[in-house]
């Protein structure tokens, strides 16, 4: 039996784990598949945008106006930046380091990849030369036949904006000679010495001077820092990554990174358990079981916490009747009962969509609580896209609220 079971793999179960693990907690995670790591940009959204839909300068400072029952308001803004700073600090440790912008609090903005403007708090250094702020011309470069990145469509839509920027194209054969390969592949491909240099002096004939290149983020997985590095150090001009569509390689690249510190420590990771039921004595939880081939497996611990996600991530479920469950302890759900409740009459109303908002109410402890306050199991904390009272994805908040409530509630286990 291990101290803490952590239930769900993503950025809040991890972190949860990293941190449970390094206070000496024996710690094990199970979860049905990998998490939104695999999905998202590897950037680190804390506030985007706020609850009228207004783009936020400085992320810490608007969190204090978001409502009482979000998550960065349960935490307070000591803890927020704590949170962030101790996972800027774990990324340098594993050798992927994340920075924020130039002015200290500040929101970054990033190209996303269709060429739209996007806020985040923290990025990988292979992305923070895009930042948009700086006013320097962009030079888009993208690869022919290359899927899910389109280099013209992200220089025409940031000129529109107001940003000089223009897009080259290179053959698809001076990385692979493949016709049909992913982007994992190639980051796998651009790590070979003579795949790099064709690469280097590709981009050294192009780029102009004063100039800075953005790429798909196809550079490099493993040795993605000394790949960044020499093809800056050939062509004499910063180079970032665009996030391309999924699979993201920025967001392999830390989920693979963080597991490997995490069995560093002793954790067990184990994907591919998907929990299906508990057992439960009292006000305490004795045991979750995962689905096998034969008959369930029963895994014990002191404590639990939940971070499977929410509605759109597969910790939460619905039916046609307009139930909706949390789905492995069942536990009280803000999200309204009847789907009539579930969304407003306009697809894009400017207050977001209650059935998005709604999840797991927790206290200041991140105790998943009944309607009346009260905990509903004495060792089950919860995190990350799970929790009530905010809309990850309209707020840009998806990763803020993942390393920070994972901390958060791990914090006060280890208490």
């Amino acid at each position: 039996m291990v101290d803490l079971l952590v239930i769900g793999a993503g950025l809040a179960g991890l972190t949860a784990a990293y941190h449970a693990a390094q206070a000496g907690l024996t710690v094990k995670v199970i979860a049905k598949g990998m998490g939104v790591t695999h999905w998202h940009a590897g950037t680190i959204d804390v506030l985007g945008y706020d609850t009228a839909g207004k783009g936020v300068a400085r992320p810490l400072e608007t969190a204090g106006d978001l409502p009482s029952e979000h998550p960065y308001r349960l935490l307070g803004r000591e803890r927020l930046s704590a949170a962030l700073t101790d996972f800027a600090a774990l990324t340098a440790e594993i050798g992927l380091p994340y920075a924020g912008a130039r002015t200290e609090g500040d929101n970054l903005w990033l190209p996303s990849p269709v060429g739209a403007a996007r806020p985040t708090f923290l990025a990988p250094a292979g992305q923070t030369a895009g930042d948009l702020s700086t006013g320097q011309p962009l030079l888009i470069v993208g690869v022919e036949g290359m899927r899910d990145f389109y280099p013209k469509l992200i220089a025409e839509n940031l000129a529109k904006q107001g940003y000089t920027a223009r897009c080259v194209f290179l053959p698809l054969s001076l990385l692979t000679e493949r016709q049909d390969i992913t982007t994992l592949q190639l980051a796998k491909r651009v790590e070979e010495a003579a795949r790099l240099t064709q690469l280097a002096e590709a981009l050294t004939r192009f780029v102009e001077s004063g100039e800075r290149i953005g790429l798909p983020a196809i550079l490099g997985f493993e040795n993605h820092p000394a790949v960044l590095a020499q093809l800056q150090q050939a062509t004499g001009a910063p180079v970032f990554e665009i996030p391309t569509l999924p699979p993201s390689v920025p967001g392999i690249r830390l989920h693979t990174r963080l597991r490997r510190r995490l069995e560093a420590l002793g954790v067990r990771v184990e994907i591919g358990m998907e929990a299906v039921g508990f057992g439960a004595e009292g006000d305490r939880i004795l045991w979750v079981e995962t689905e096998t081939s034969s008959r369930p497996l029963k895994h014990r611990a002191a404590n639990f916490l939940l971070a499977t996600g929410g509605i759109l991530g597969g910790g939460i479920n619905s039916d046609h009747t307009g139930r909706a469950w949390e789905v492995v302890f069942d536990l009280p759900l803000t999200i309204p009962q009847e789907r009539s409740g579930w969304f407003r009459p306009h697809f894009l109303d400017g207050g977001g969509q209650p059935v998005f908002r709604g999840g797991v109410a927790v206290n200041g402890g991140f105790q998943p609580i009944h309607p009346d306050g009260a905990p509903v199991y004495a060792n089950l904390w919860a995190a990350g896209g799970t929790l009530a009272g905010t809309d990850p994805i309209r707020e840009r908040s998806v990763e803020g609220i993942a390393i920070s409530s994972g901390r958060g509630a791990s914090g006060f286990l280890v208490l």
